[in-house]
């Protein structure tokens, strides 16, 4: 089943927000968006790591995981109303958001929401691993057999090759994968929509998925600080730079609520 309107009940609001290290008395919470065929375990370890000076919240697309009995969202816009109805229930402290490649532009449609909505938005976005909204590349991942779906997480290497080559795990994670890279695909931004708060972009000097120019075009999508940062690596540069990253969230996130 697939959902294209956002007015589609999807399960309680509270399915869709997981922490894993509560910190109910941080100053700050970092809302974590996961990529297309990713999960809200992936935050895992920032969690870990940030906890318990900020409380990290990954937002759990459904198709997958405990939710992998709940339809598909193939659209950007649906998703991100959907997320946008569940953050409400965690307004009682400044909130910043995390999001890579699918979960950039997802994280950055939320925030426009929250701005245009409630006048106020994330105090910090990060995108990372991802080209600006306002610009276009045509793609068809969605549309490739198991196969060639299976060829571009290779390329991208975020996927253990182990998981890959198991068939009952393939077929299991397939069918998200795929709607996830429906949604992204279709995906287009408005070269008109901004934010107000700054805005970090984070990309991996050898992504085939971004380059240089195309992410710094995110410093239209801002009204406030913008800031750009290059990482060695690939698509999923971050798991060589876990450290380095989780460091410059602790100091963006804390230096903006202190």
């Amino acid at each position: 089943m697939t959902v294209n309107s956002p007015h589609v009940p999807l399960s309680d609001p509270g399915a869709w927000l997981r922490r894993f290290r509560p910190a109910p008395d941080a100053a700050v919470q970092l809302v974590c968006f996961p990529h297309a065929g990713g999960a809200a375990s992936y935050y895992m370890p920032v969690a870990a790591a940030l906890a318990p000076r900020i409380d990290v919240i990954a937002v759990q697309y459904p198709g997958r995981q405990d939710r992998r009995h709940e339809p598909f969202v193939e659209d950007i816009g649906a998703l991100a109303d959907h997320i946008h109805a569940a953050l409400a229930t965690c307004t009682d402290r400044p909130m910043a958001f995390f999001g890579h490649s699918m979960g950039a532009v997802t994280a950055f449609e939320v925030a426009v929401r929250l701005e245009r909505n409630h006048g106020t938005g994330p105090v910090q976005l990060f995108v990372s691993g991802r080209r600006a909204p306002r610009t276009r590349r045509q793609e068809a991942v969605h549309l490739r057999t198991d196969e060639g779906i299976l060829a571009e997480l290779r390329t991208l290497s975020g996927t253990n090759e182990q998981l890959l080559e198991d068939d009952e795990l393939v077929r299991m994670i397939m069918p998200a994968i795929r709607a996830d890279y429906r949604a992204i695909e279709g995906y287009r931004g408005s070269e008109s929509d901004v934010v107000g708060c700054p805005l970090t972009v984070l990309v991996g000097t050898e992504d085939p998925q971004v380059t240089s120019d195309e992410a710094r075009l995110w410093s239209s999508h801002t009204t406030g600080p913008f800031d750009y940062r290059e990482f060695s690596g690939g698509h999923f540069y971050l798991t060589d730079h876990q450290e380095e990253i989780n460091a410059l969230l602790a100091e963006r996130l804390l230096g903006a609520v202190s």
